[in-house]
């Protein structure tokens, strides 16, 4: 569904503005104060290990430049404070088995979060975290409803009459949003070569230990080249809510 980028670049480094999707995903979590990062690598690891490697921040903050170029003084910094470790988690392997397979690099937390590296929200993750640890519950998700579809649901009657075909966007369908909260026993629900949502979250509903936040803000996937253009657009227009780090206009 974006081919014409996919096949040379991974989906999480298409760019949105002149950064990589993975990256505004990356600063909205490190907004909230989570700077430890653990990236699950497969297709075309190559790319994303490149681009944080030449990862230039004078071409990204304000700075100072004397010397003829010699010194630099960054007025503001974006990644500085991170730590990124770099995993291979195989180049086909389900969600599932890359959440297992990075493991040992969640040592000593008791919670953490994923996200698949490709959709964008604006969703307050220090309230949602706050209400997770809370819970005492296992895992958590956020729950959004899918305006940015147009895909209709369609209702029939036994005989296969149509009672009704409705936008997705206007029925009270919630979706999996893609940004997940955890405690470390996920990994007692997560068998073997099992993907993350049908067996694991099977069995964390049989142990009412799922809950998801319904939120129903900004929530954008870009899963087509539609929803490319889309932030695309928003971005170039100045409109984008998921950077939250960006200085806000007083209302």
């Amino acid at each position: 569904r974006l081919r014409e980028y996919s096949e040379t670049i991974p989906k999480p480094m298409v760019t949105i503005g002149y950064r990589p999707i993975l990256w505004h995903v990356m600063r909205y979590y490190a907004h909230f104060g989570h700077r430890e990062f653990v990236l699950c690598l497969g297709y075309k690891a190559d790319v994303i290990k490149d681009y944080f490697l030449r990862y230039n921040e004078a071409s990204s903050n304000d700075f100072v430049m004397s010397d003829g170029g010699r010194t630099i003084n960054l007025l503001s910094s974006d990644i500085s404070d991170w730590r990124i470790s770099f995993v291979d988690t195989g180049l086909r392997t389900n969600v599932g088995q890359r959440l297992r397979a990075v493991r040992e690099h969640l040592a000593g937390e008791d919670i953490f979060m994923a996200n698949y590296g490709d959709v964008l929200t604006d969703a307050p993750l220090d309230r949602l975290e706050a209400e997770f640890r809370a819970s005492g519950k296992v895992a958590a998700f956020l729950s959004v409803t899918p305006r940015t579809y147009t895909f209709h649901v369609v209702t029939t009657d036994d005989q296969h009459v149509v009672r009704s075909i409705d936008s997705i966007a206007s029925t009270d369908l919630r979706i999996n949003g893609g940004y997940f909260m955890f405690r470390k026993e996920i990994f007692d629900y997560v068998g073997a070569g099992e993907d993350l949502v049908e067996e694991p979250f099977s069995r964390l509903i049989a142990a009412q230990e799922l809950i998801a936040f319904q939120y129903d803000g900004f929530w954008a996937p870009m899963d087509t080249l539609k929803d490319l253009q889309n932030l695309e657009a928003g971005y170039e227009a100045g409109r984008w809510p998921w950077a939250l780090w960006q200085p806000r206009d007083p209302d």
